[in-house]
């Protein structure tokens, strides 16, 4: 344009480049040293301490015995937790019912089971016979005092269960920790099922889908991304508590095969490392377990990816 000034030069320096300084984090590094010095320090204490008695318990952490008590500690573990689930599922439902006597039952029973810690209830289902030395299935309630007052014989049972036959030591720790797991399984049951978007239920029903199919099909579906963290610990947490089952008692538990070698032998302190050693062990495999179940049903969310990522920052296998 005429009058127009061009203030353009064209053989103007280009800016220099951006030098660009990475912030420094000095704290962090003194904060490695010092725990890199203390883990120095703990392997040292390991391998240099005798009372530790590592060949000792090389010997004897394998023995048979030993692996036959991780057998029933995980069996104890799997029962208690697969009966613990089906329990929290059914009261689950029950408490978001909209019926008030379903739900004060679910309410009642995790209030109990929740407030009984699960040693008093493994001891408790473990003498249980004192209570019912034999207990009669299909006969008429009060049947005894019915027939001594009518002069007749009311007596007639389907079948009998001696408590003290059938409450074996299995079977009263099993009790206890399914019943117990129960409990705590219908509050993550029923907080992932009130984490699901009212709007799922409202649109399954235009649908024409029933209240069961939409709970199967809709609801549990996406409940299950809330479920499945808690449910992990709360296994890992089970896996611990076959421990207590050792007071009812379970001879065949781990720890009580463990810690019998340890007071037969007079060496209890290494066998109570091996306990620490075994139950790293099957915490270990059970975190695995949990990691690809949480990705599996966090597939297609934000979430599987930040947890693969962090998943194999710990030296995991990390698949597409």
């Amino acid at each position: 344009m005429p009058g127009s000034v061009d203030t353009v030069k064209p053989d103007a320096a280009p800016p220099e480049a951006i030098k660009a300084v990475p912030v420094r984090h000095p704290g962090r590094w003194v904060a490695v040293a010092v725990l890199a010095v203390l883990a120095a320090m703990f392997v040292h204490m390991l391998v240099t301490n005798k009372a530790f008695q590592w060949s000792f318990i090389i010997d004897n952490a394998f023995r048979p015995n030993i692996v036959e008590g991780v057998r029933t500690t995980v069996l104890l573990t799997v029962l208690s937790m697969v009966i613990g689930v089906v329990i929290g599922v059914v009261l689950a439902i029950m408490r978001l019912s909209g019926n008030p006597i379903l739900s004060g039952v679910a309410w009642l029973y995790t209030w109990f089971f929740r407030a009984v810690p699960r040693l008093v209830l493994a001891i408790l289902f473990g003498n249980m016979g004192i209570l019912y030395t034999k207990y009669h299935v299909g006969g008429v309630p009060f049947s005894e005092q019915v027939g001594d007052l009518l002069g007749v014989d009311m007596s007639g049972t389907l079948f009998s269960i001696n408590a003290n036959t059938f409450l074996t030591g299995f079977m009263a720790g099993l009790l206890a920790l399914a019943l117990s797991e129960g409990a705590y399984m219908a509050e993550i049951v029923r907080a992932g099922m009130l984490s699901v978007d009212p709007g799922q239920n409202e649109a399954a029903g235009a649908l024409g889908m029933s209240r069961m199919q939409t709970l199967r099909r809709i609801v549990l579906p996406q409940a299950m991304r809330v479920i499945v963290p808690p449910t992990g610990n709360e296994t890992i947490a089970m896996l611990k508590d076959t421990s207590l089952v050792a007071f009812v008692p379970v001879t065949n538990e781990l720890f009580f095969q463990l810690k019998s070698v340890g007071d037969k032998s007079f060496n209890v302190f290494p066998m109570l490392v091996a306990s620490c050693m075994w139950y790293l062990v099957l915490t270990s495999v059970l975190l695995v377990a949990q990691h690809y179940i949480e990705r599996y049903f966090a597939r297609g969310t934000a979430l599987a990816g930040e947890r693969r990522a962090g998943f194999r920052a710990l030296g995991f296998g990390g698949g597409k």
